[in-house]
């Protein structure tokens, strides 16, 4: 039973996508940075053993003593694992290349696809007062990606606007049904945001009509575009609203930003 005396939790979103390339971890650190930009505190929680959202924030690999593997298979507080970056009210449990290991370390554990979930229901998160945190999923349908669906409230994919971008969403889609009916019933689908946009190209403008035609409702009125400053911004380890605040991917940001908060604050009431 939940605990009354205990906050509210965080909103959980998955940031997911199996196929690489799709603007997943650029769309988790600039959402993130621009929710922080809202007002609200934000935690990400880097799942990818690539470690791109770690380094996108800034933490050297050096500083990542203790890591989202630390978190799901040693008996540690996640106050430990937890790092501030050099944006004021984001923070993030970053990882390593020892998180490649992870699944096939989960498996003989019998709560395996339960370890994030209970991470994140930790005590220690509550004095950090945080209102989202965003996981940055591999890009697999991985033993990673479930524990990150079953603690989440919800998913959101990156859709990247070319050729095939649909397929495989099918996919997604099915493991998001079979969280649901197995471990998390009430997990859904947040939307799915169409990144690398390039409104001079018809494909891009096809692939938004398909998305569209096809998901409805579920596909965010904003798009984020192919920008050059959001390809920059990690190499200074910003997000794009800090590296350069008037660029057409800043502004698209934000705008994803007040939309998913508009969201929220309908699905609340």
């Amino acid at each position: 039973m939940p605990d009354p005396t205990r906050p509210p939790g965080p909103t959980i979103i998955s940031v997911a996508n199996q196929k690489g390339g799709v603007g997943k971890t650029t769309t988790t650190i600039n959402l993130s940075a621009a929710l922080v930009e809202l007002g609200y505190r934000v935690l990400v929680v880097d799942l990818d053993p690539q470690g791109n959202a770690s380094t996108g924030l800034g933490i050297a690999a050096d500083d990542r003593e203790y890591t989202t593997y630390d978190l799901l298979l040693g008996d540690i507080d996640i106050h430990d694992t937890i790092q501030t970056t050099d944006t004021k009210g984001l923070w993030i449990i970053p990882a390593t290349v020892d998180l490649s290991s992870a699944d096939l370390e989960m498996v003989a554990n019998e709560k395996r696809s339960f370890l994030l979930r209970d991470a994140l229901r930790q005590r220690a998160l509550d004095s950090y007062a945080i209102d989202f945190i965003l996981v940055d999923c591999p890009p697999s349908l991985s033993l990673l990606t479930v524990n990150a669906m079953v603690a989440s409230d919800s998913v959101l994919v990156p859709l990247q606007s070319e050729f095939f971008a649909l397929e495989g969403l099918s996919q997604l889609i099915t493991t998001v049904r079979e969280v649901r009916h197995a471990a998390n019933p009430h997990l859904r689908i947040e939307g799915i945001v169409l990144t690398m946009y390039d409104q001079r190209n018809n494909l891009s403008k096809q692939v938004e009509a398909d998305a569209r035609e096809n998901l409805g409702e579920l596909v965010f009125k904003t798009v984020i575009p192919r920008n050059v400053r959001i390809s920059e911004a990690p190499s200074f380890a910003l997000p794009v609203i800090d590296y350069d605040p008037t660029s057409k991917g800043a502004v698209a940001y934000r705008a994803l930003a007040k939309e998913l908060s508009s969201r929220k604050r309908v699905q609340n009431g």
